[in-house]
């Protein structure tokens, strides 16, 4: 079992920043890949960024590319979503997401955290 709790967000303006963080907890060992969503109000939910556990391998959405950083501690148990130059389309709820693998790939979710971009 993994659980995951996400914090960092918050009200910031257009071109502000915000840095997310996901600890995780449990099985962290089995852990593949973590990454961060998000859900946009009437929208479904889009992948922001993931890296890898082993190897530290990024990718990003276009949407966010040279704004978002993702990273992570050398425990390999927290994850961080940097996040500069924001637009008012990044508002979402933003998830944490690990995918753990023990016979078969399950996915873990956090709770969310809602980020608001707006002046």
């Amino acid at each position: 079992q993994v659980q995951l709790v996400e914090s960092g967000g918050g009200l910031v303006q257009p071109g502000g920043s915000l840095r997310l963080s996901c600890a995780a907890s449990g099985s962290i060992a089995n852990i593949y890949t973590m990454g961060w969503y998000r859900q946009a109000p009437g929208k479904q939910r889009e992948l922001v960024a993931t890296i890898t556990t082993s190897g530290g391998r990024t990718n990003y959405a276009d949407s966010v590319k040279g704004r978002f950083t993702i990273s992570r501690d050398n425990a390999k148990n927290t994850v961080y979503l940097q996040m500069n130059s924001l637009k008012p389309e990044d508002t979402a709820v933003y998830y944490c997401n690990a995918a753990h693998l023990v016979f078969t790939i399950i996915d873990y979710w956090g709770q969310g955290t809602q980020v608001t971009v707006s002046s």
